[in-house]
């Protein structure tokens, strides 16, 4: 038997050996660097069967930030913390805007140590998951719709897709013209979305965090009027209006998912004062409609949707679809084949997508930093769609691509017969001449639909060369996209 000081000395042994504080799995540690325990590490639980995700996120700015190491030898005390002086076997966890995690398998635990690194009062979230990090920058971004002078339309990243619509013989029935929204599947749950919109001045340098975009730190604007979870295209997301917001400012937007997960940021600038187009959103038979248009005012609201939309505007091209749809249908699709790639559904599907942008124009400014920015009119025969440079009108700056704007005076009928005369100018940011292509690739060719040749008039119609070039080659266009993260928008794509 041991003698009794040495079974004494043993149990204080053991008992300091699990002294250090275990981290919880599957939930968020919020810590100081203030508060810290006395030796200032973690011990993370003994998992060896699947790895565990350890992340962190600063939730205020400081300068210098703390520095985190972890190891996965052990968690007791025998085994020293890793640190900046000496790793002990264990890495740095590298943070990038204000957040970073690892990875790893840990069958005898681990430590999380932190190293002041001479910061004041830091506060930061510490997470340990059996599945993917808590804390993470998500790769999709939101998305930008449109603005108006006080108003933004913005959606978060896509969290579901909408199963594709395929038909087969001999039921081969297509979605109705007037498409109603498709139903949430009952084994989905919409993830809790967080917009977070600020000025994009009160941005800089900021730990790009769930934690403190959310804390009292962020300076954030306007209100938001509606959430919702809307079908948009081949993708569920929320969309959000906001409202409150100031004319011709930059704005920042991040997407939080579940308050920890960060999508962003993306910028945009709202319309100057002088801007009268209201938005129009949430049509179910144009689901990616979703952005300002060339009317005036709703009464007694502030955007138009499904329920003011006038049925002189409606009712026409749900009609129309509907006569395109029956036409389409004299083929034997499903049972004849037109094409080894695409059928009827695809045909109806891209010519619904050019139907809605054509028959909601878009209303658009040119950028506050290039105000003359914007294709010339009346557009010449051989237009391309392609604003000149800044260069090419004379000005002694870098080449720059201006968006396919073309002004619209109150004299010029509407592109769409069916809306009212403008009461004031605007300007018409025209379709991506993509839009037409993809209709015309998809539908059989008895339909007689062509677009018009980027030799000739194309350019009075539609915005050439930004996403494929003028020539037709596949992303080779001056931008290679409709519209980016910073708010520039080229042409209309829907």
């Amino acid at each position: 038997m041991l003698p009794e000081g040495l079974l004494c000395l043993l149990s204080a042994s053991l008992a300091f050996a699990q002294s250090r504080t275990p981290l919880p799995i599957n939930k968020i540690t919020s810590l100081n660097t203030q508060r810290l325990p006395q030796q200032p590490s973690f011990a993370i639980p003994v998992h060896d069967t699947t790895p565990l995700a350890v992340s962190i996120a600063l939730c205020s700015n400081a300068s210098p930030n703390p520095r985190f190491f972890i190891s996965n030898i052990s968690n007791w005390d025998s085994q020293d913390d890793p640190g900046p002086s000496n790793l002990n076997g264990g890495i740095e966890i590298q943070l990038t805007d204000g957040q970073g995690n690892w990875t790893g398998l840990f069958p005898d635990g681990g430590i999380l140590a932190v190293d002041r690194n001479g910061a004041g009062a830091v506060a930061f979230d510490v997470a340990v998951s059996d599945s993917e990090p808590f804390h993470q920058t998500l790769k999709e971004l939101p998305l930008f719709g449109d603005t108006t002078s006080n108003q933004a339309l913005l959606y978060s990243p896509s969290f579901l897709s909408v199963p594709p619509f395929k038909p087969t013989y001999p039921n081969y029935t297509l979605p109705a013209a007037n498409l109603s929204q498709p139903e949430l599947p009952a084994s989905s749950s919409t993830p809790n979305f967080t917009l977070i919109l600020s000025r994009t001045d009160t941005t800089k340098n900021i730990p790009r965090t769930g934690c403190f975009l959310l804390g009292p730190s962020t300076q954030k604007s306007g209100v938001i009027s509606s959430q919702s979870v809307w079908a948009r295209g081949s993708d569920w997301r929320s969309q959000f209006l906001m409202a409150g917001l100031t004319p011709a400012t930059n704005y920042t937007a991040y997407v939080l998912q579940d308050s920890t997960k960060v999508s962003g940021p993306i910028y945009f600038t709202t319309k100057s004062a002088a801007f009268t187009c209201p938005l129009v959103h949430s049509l179910p038979f144009c689901p990616s409609v979703g952005y300002a248009v060339p009317l005036p005012s709703p009464p007694n609201a502030a955007t138009y949707d499904s329920t003011n939309l006038p049925d002189t505007i409606s009712t026409p091209l749900i009609s129309y679809l509907a006569n395109f749809t029956t036409v389409l249908t004299t083929f034997a699709c499903g049972r004849d084949w037109y094409s080894p790639i695409v059928g009827c559904d695809d045909c109806q599907r891209e010519y619904r997508s050019w139907l809605c942008s054509i028959s909601f124009p878009r209303c658009g400014e040119p950028s506050p930093a290039s105000p003359d920015g914007f294709t010339a009119v009346p557009a010449p025969p051989s237009a391309t769609g392609i604003a000149a440079s800044l260069a090419g009108k004379g000005v002694s700056s870098p080449q720059q691509v201006l968006s396919a704007l073309l002004p619209q005076q109150t004299r010029d009928p509407p592109r769409n017969p069916f809306f009212p005369p403008p009461t004031t100018p605007y300007r018409q940011l025209l379709p991506c001449i993509e839009q037409c292509y993809a209709t015309d690739r998809s539908c059989p060719p008895f339909l007689g639909f062509r677009c018009p040749s980027t030799s000739f008039n194309a350019g009075a119609s539609y915005g050439i060369g930004y996403i494929d070039s003028a020539d037709g080659d596949k992303g080779q266009g001056l931008t290679g996209v409709a519209q980016d993260r910073y708010g520039n928008v080229w042409c209309n794509l829907i």
